[in-house]
């Protein structure tokens, strides 16, 4: 043993040498805020600590925190992938993890860094574990710090902090620090007393984020390990308010995003980094993982979608960057958005359902509820009232002349190359990327049992993507949608591209349902839940005659029943029983004695899904304030 004691001595020696030749990385980040800091232009705004990092470092002015709510954004920031590509893009999905991957901190780890987590983690896919050890951080929890770092050993330390976050605004008792009377407002919202003291409270919570940062940054100063360590900030998406949170439009998704690199390392900066400098690259959630690896000098892997925007391995700006919204809670839907840094093309694929629905948690909060409320009443304007219909299949916002995003360029001749172009790059990057998204959240679940999303539909023979999206996009579009071309589309040998042909029936109406009503009642038969789901909608919609609405009742009773189906499978149906309950009155008290509780072994974090919409079933758009 003793003849192997000078080679340990030269690795540990080696090791050290190494470690002392990398930076220590710090990120703080905050909950549910976008860029409305002083630094940002922000007169409203009180954010000195951050302002400060900003003026000795750089804060870039387009970064997109790709999906506009935590868990599907913070899986973009585990993985560096583009979370639908995962099967990630559902709120609270908790998919298993494709089995050739990794998350980036186990490749830091790998590389000799101390990585600790303090201690959000909510993503959407399984962290690899083994046994019950953590394979990702070395610690993940309110206690872990770099501080506890091995002498020589550089660290990769998150701060998350949760002041700022969406339930934070309806947080009482609270003493305002900002003025009502002063709040900047959006003009789609109301100006009423409650959106107004809402707006003030948020901007009082991003002044405690700021603060509690600022003491986070003096403790760092104090330790001796400033001038080593590169911090980074960012809010996780855009503003916890109804409109911004959730929605891919440019204000759900901008973060501001603050870099300071020290003296010693400056090296490894963006490109033109200078003190109180502003980069206007396009950057993205999926980018950072990447950036951090290759500012570590680890070479970012292949199958990281996310591109290095500094470091040793940085890779030049991209022309577009992206963002979606899937599931949100208990509610479905599918967006994507891109963005050329002035331009916003958002494609509405199921354009039939509301901006607002109804989702109990964002309801608690008083914005939400007055809203709603004055909407109901028939006392907003129309921009205010938008909120709370249907949606167009496409929206193309100017950034420079529109910054809430509110006039609607889809269909203007002077701007059609831009829309075409933007559409293009979205398409292309979809298929890049393999969006499944786009399979209905049952059926993915179903193929899938227990194995990872991606390594499930792999292959073009279990996902035809290019053809799934052409199939989405038809059905969406009302210039496209002709009942021949639909029909076409519900005897493909893919379920996904079945299911949006039946769904795509009930966004082009009655016309296109009656057309085709025989081949969607057979429908109702299908080998996929989600196909048959989507068909019963499409006829209930179109009031059949009473023996086919008799049909697709049972067919959405039977897969409503959370206890005999795939948990999203009847998550999906009883969405469809509470859009359409009022034309299925005959049936509403076998629909109301459907099982609402989660059947045990229901993951925690998605059993009360189930049960908020049986609520709403009974009691409508009712809810007690929290």
């Amino acid at each position: 043993m003793p003849m192997f004691r000078p080679l340990i001595a030269l690795f540990c020696l080696l090791t050290a040498a190494s470690a002392s030749d990398r930076p220590n990385i710090l990120w703080l980040t905050s909950e549910d805020n976008g860029p409305n800091y002083g630094c940002y232009g922000d007169a409203y705004a009180d954010t000195p600590n951050i302002d400060a990092l900003a003026a000795k470092g750089i804060r870039f002015k387009r970064c997109w925190s790709n999906a506009p709510v935590c868990a599907p954004a913070r899986t973009c920031l585990i993985s560096g992938r583009w979370a639908p590509a995962d099967g990630g893009e559902h709120m609270r999905s908790l998919v298993p993890m494709p089995q050739a991957d990794q998350m980036y901190p186990q490749l830091l780890r790998a590389a000799g860094y101390y990585c600790t987590n303090t201690s959000k983690e909510d993503y959407n896919i399984e962290k690899p574990k083994d046994g019950k050890k953590d394979l990702v951080w070395d610690e993940s929890s309110g206690k872990a710090h770099w501080k506890n770092h091995p002498k020589g050993q550089p660290f990769f330390a998150i701060f998350n902090d949760t002041i700022s976050h969406e339930s934070q605004i309806r947080r009482k008792p609270h003493t305002l620090i900002h003025d009502p009377a002063k709040a900047p407002l959006p003009p789609f919202q109301p100006d009423t007393p409650e959106v107004r003291h809402d707006w003030a409270q948020y901007y009082d919570n991003i002044t405690l984020m700021d603060t509690k940062l600022g003491k986070l940054i003096a403790e760092l100063e104090a330790s001796g390990e400033a001038e080593n360590t590169i911090i980074m900030h960012y809010g996780d998406h855009g503003a916890g308010m109804p409109r911004f949170k959730r929605w891919p439009y440019n204000t759900g998704l901008q973060v501001g995003l603050v870099m300071y690199f020290p003296e010693k390392w400056k090296h490894l900066a963006p490109k033109g980094y200078t003190a109180g400098g502003v980069n206007d690259e396009l950057i993205s959630f999926i980018d950072l993982p990447a950036t951090v690896l290759s500012i570590a000098g680890v070479k970012p892997p292949e199958y990281f979608q996310g591109r290095a925007v500094c470091g040793k391995f940085a890779q030049p700006k991209p022309a577009l960057m992206h963002g979606f919204r899937g599931r949100m809670d208990e509610r479905y839907d599918l967006v994507r958005s891109t963005t050329d840094g002035r331009y916003v093309y958002i494609r509405n694929y199921m354009p039939q359902l509301p901006y607002g629905q109804f989702l109990n948690y964002m309801f608690q909060q008083a914005t939400t509820r007055v809203w709603k409320d004055l909407y109901d009443k028939g006392q907003l304007n129309e921009l205010q009232s938008r909120f709370w219909k249907a949606k167009p299949s496409e929206e193309l916002y100017d950034l420079e002349t529109d910054r809430w995003e509110t006039v609607n360029l889809a269909d203007s001749a002077e701007h059609a190359e831009i829309k075409a172009r933007l559409a293009k790059g979205q398409r292309e990057w979809l298929i890049h990327v393999r969006d499944l998204g786009f399979i209905p959240e049952g059926e993915r679940l179903t193929k899938a049992a227990e194995k990872s999303p991606k390594d499930t539909f792999a292959t073009e023979a279990a996902y035809p993507i290019a053809e799934v999206l052409d199939a989405a996009a038809l059905a969406s579009d009302a210039s496209k949608a002709t009942p021949e071309a639909l029909a076409k589309l519900l005897n493909h040998s893919n379920a996904t591209v079945r299911y949006w042909a039946a769904m795509g029936h009930t966004i082009q109406g009655e016309k296109a349902i009656q057309a085709n009503a025989a081949q969607l009642e057979k429908a109702l038969t299908d080998s996929s839940p989600s196909v048959r789901i989507a068909a019963a909608e499409a006829l209930i919609s179109a009031t059949p005659a009473p023996a086919v609405l008799e049909k697709c009742a049972h067919t959405l009773l039977e897969l409503g029943d959370v206890n005999k189906q795939v948990y999203f499978v009847a998550v999906e149906a009883v969405n469809v029983l509470d859009r359409r309950l009022a034309a299925l009155k005959p049936w509403h008290d076998e629909i109301l004695a459907l099982p609402g509780k989660a059947p045990e072994g229901t993951q925690p974090r998605l059993k009360e899904y189930i049960s908020r919409l049986h609520d709403h079933l009974q009691y409508g758009d009712v809810i007690k304030a929290k």
